[in-house]
């Protein structure tokens, strides 16, 4: 087999397919989340903390000497990404619990039993000739 075949084989496999639709369901849930995050959740809660930003705090390594800038450790900002992340980490949680809540009542709800196969009906029917047999020899008819 070619390469260019090979290629079109793993292209086209099942797996690979999901796999991409996956990936761009999974962008476009992300660019959700954030949103939720930025626009919804983070103004309340930065409101009930006093409006505090981490993303400024840094240590100065070496101070701008002439046209070289500052060297910082920007530790706020890495702060800023760990609450973010809580907080979407969060979310992300509560949807799914949710969802899966939801998941749960559909499957709590009892269905109806199938049918019994043709061979099932069959098998049932000698059973209760044989029981009804029994039943006639131990009487003595």
């Amino acid at each position: 087999m070619s390469f260019l075949g090979e290629f079109k084989a793993f292209a086209v496999r099942g797996n690979v397919v999901d796999l991409a639709v996956a990936v761009v369901i999974g962008a476009a849930f992300g660019k959700i989340v954030t949103s939720l995050v930025n626009d919804l959740i983070t103004p309340p809660l930065g409101m009930l903390i006093g409006g505090v930003d981490f993303s400024n705090l840094k240590i100065v390594l070496r101070h701008a000497v002439g046209n070289s800038p500052a060297v910082t450790l920007n530790y706020g900002n890495f702060v800023q990404t760990v609450i973010n992340f809580v907080i979407v980490a969060f979310a992300i949680f509560v949807g799914v619990r949710l969802l899966n809540r939801l998941k749960r009542k559909e499957a709590a709800a009892p269905s109806a039993p199938p049918a019994p196969s043709p061979q099932e009906v069959l098998l049932t029917e000698i059973r209760d000739l044989l029981r009804e047999r029994n039943d006639s020899t131990e009487r003595g008819e």
